[in-house]
C-alpha cells in the first residue's frame, strides 16, 4: 500500500463519517414533530413544547453549519499538507523528539481551540441565552478557556512527553509503559477529580444539616452505602440545567448535587436520583466501566505499537519526515472506525446499566419520585421526547425518557 492510497482512505473515513452523522441527524430531525407518547403528555405544556421544538431545530441547524465548517477545514488542512507545515515549524525550534512533539501538538491544539471558540461563544451566548439556559458571564467564559488551556498544557503535555520518552527508550514496548501511566492517571482522576479539578471551575460547599441531608443519609444507611461527603456545586454559575453525580472511591467517595437540581426537584425526587446513582455503585457499573476503559486503552496502544514505526503513517498525511507524533495523528484518523464500533458497544452497555440502576432505585426507594424527577429534568433541559431509534442506537448512552418510564412502570405492575 502506498502513502497516497492511505491518504485517500483517511479522506474517505472522514467524509463517510460526516455523511453518516448528517443522515442520522436529518432522520432524527424528521421526528421532532412526532406525536408525544401518552406517558409523556405531562412533561410539557403547549408553550413549553413549542419552545423545546424551537430549541431542537436551532441546535440541529447550528450543528449542520459547525460540522460542515469543521469538515471543510479538516480536508483543506490535509490537502494543503498542513501537518507538514506544523511539523517543520516545530522542528525549527529543536532537535529533541519530545520538544518537537510537544510543540507540534501544542500548535495544533491551540490553533484548533482558537478556531472553535467562536462556535462555542455563539452556542453559549446566543443559542443557550435565547432559550434561557445560559448563566455564564463573558469573564467566566474566558477564564474557563484559559484554565482549560493551562490544564491541557500541564497534564496533556506531561502525558505526551512521557509517551514519546517511552517510545524513544523502549521502541515497540512503549505501549506497556504508556498503558501503565494512563491506567494510573485514570484511576487517580476517578479518585480525586472532584477534589482537585472541579474546584478550579466551580465552588463546592458541604450540604447543610437539614431535612434533605437527613433523607439522603437515611437512604444511604438503609442500603448499606457509606456516604458522609455530600456537596452542593454552583452549577447555576453557567447554566440553569441540572445534574448530580457520584465520584471517587473509598474515603474519597462523595455525591455532588447541582444547586439547580436542589432548586428544581423535591427532596424525595433528589433522593430517588441519588438512589439511581447508588445503584450504579451497587451493581459494580463504576468498576466495570473503569476496567473496560483501561482494557480498551491497552488494546488501542498495542495496535498503535504495531504500526507506529511505519513511515507510511506520517507520509499518508503529507509529512515527509517520519515521526512518532505525526504517526499518532494518522493512526487516530485511521482508527476512528474501530473507535466508533467500541463506542456503540459501550453505549449499549451503558443503556443496560441505566435500566439496572433505575430498577435498583425502585426496589430500594420508590419509582414515582424517580419518574417525576426524570420528567422534570427533561422538561428543564428542553429534551427531545421523540428521538429516532437509529439516532438513539448510535449516540445515546442513556435510554430515552419514554423507555425508562415504561421500564419503571412495568416494574410497578
Amino acid at each position: 500500500m502506498t502513502a497516497q492510497t492511505l491518504f485517500y482512505i483517511i479522506i474517505g473515513i472522514i467524509i463517510v463519517n460526516f455523511i453518516k452523522d448528517k443522515i442520522l441527524n436529518a432522520i432524527n430531525a424528521k421526528h421532532f414533530n412526532d406525536p408525544i407518547p401518552e406517558e409523556l403528555n405531562d412533561v410539557y405544556d403547549t408553550e413549553e413544547y413549542q419552545k423545546s421544538q424551537a430549541y431542537k431545530v436551532t441546535n440541529y441547524k447550528f450543528g449542520i453549519w459547525s460540522s460542515l465548517f469543521s469538515l471543510v477545514l479538516t480536508l483543506t488542512f490535509l490537502f494543503l499538507d498542513g501537518f507538514e507545515h506544523v511539523d517543520n515549524i516545530a522542528r525549527s525550534y529543536s532537535d529533541n523528539p519530545i520538544i518537537i512533539g510537544l510543540l507540534f501538538f501544542g500548535i495544533i491544539m491551540i490553533a484548533s481551540d482558537i478556531i472553535t471558540t467562536p462556535f462555542a461563544y455563539y452556542k453559549t451566548f446566543v443559542i443557550e441565552e435565547q432559550f434561557g439556559f445560559n448563566k455564564t458571564t463573558r469573564k467566566t467564559f474566558v477564564l474557563d478557556k484559559l484554565k482549560g488551556l493551562l490544564m491541557m498544557i500541564i497534564i496533556g503535555g506531561s502525558i505526551i512527553a512521557l509517551i514519546i520518552w517511552f517510545y524513544q527508550l523502549t521502541a515497540h514496548k512503549f505501549w506497556l509503559y504508556t498503558w501503565g501511566i494512563v491506567t494510573v492517571f485514570t484511576v487517580f482522576m476517578n479518585m480525586f477529580y472532584s477534589r482537585l479539578i472541579v474546584p478550579l471551575f466551580n465552588k463546592q460547599t458541604p450540604l447543610e444539616d437539614g431535612e434533605l441531608r437527613d433523607k439522603i443519609s437515611n437512604y444511604a444507611q438503609s442500603v448499606g452505602f457509606s456516604l458522609s461527603k455530600i456537596f452542593i456545586i454552583d452549577g447555576s454559575k453557567r447554566s440553569t440545567k441540572a445534574n448530580a453525580y457520584f465520584s471517587g472511591f473509598g474515603s474519597e467517595k462523595r455525591v455532588t448535587l447541582y444547586d439547580t437540581l436542589v432548586k428544581d426537584l423535591e427532596d424525595e425526587e433528589i433522593v430517588a436520583v441519588l438512589a439511581h446513582e447508588v445503584g450504579h455503585y451497587k451493581r459494580h457499573h463504576i468498576i466495570f466501566n473503569l476496567i473496560a476503559s483501561v482494557l480498551l486503552t491497552g488494546l488501542t496502544l498495542y495496535i498503535l505499537s504495531i504500526f507506529i514505526s511505519n513511515p507510511l503513517l506520517s507520509n499518508a498525511i503529507g509529512v515527509e519526515t517520519s515521526s512518532f507524533h505525526v504517526g499518532l495523528i494518522a493512526f487516530g484518523l485511521l482508527y476512528s472506525p474501530i473507535s466508533e464500533i467500541t463506542g456503540l458497544v459501550m453505549n449499549y452497555v451503558s443503556r443496560v446499566f441505566e435500566y439496572q440502576a433505575d430498577d435498583y432505585a425502585e426496589n430500594t426507594y420508590k419509582a414515582e419520585p424517580l419518574i417525576s424527577s426524570l420528567k422534570k429534568l427533561s422538561k428543564n433541559s428542553l429534551s427531545n421526547l421523540t428521538p429516532h431509534k437509529a439516532y438513539v442506537f448510535m449516540h445515546y448512552s442513556h435510554p430515552t425518557l419514554l423507555n425508562r418510564i415504561r421500564n419503571l412502570k412495568k416494574q410497578l405492575i
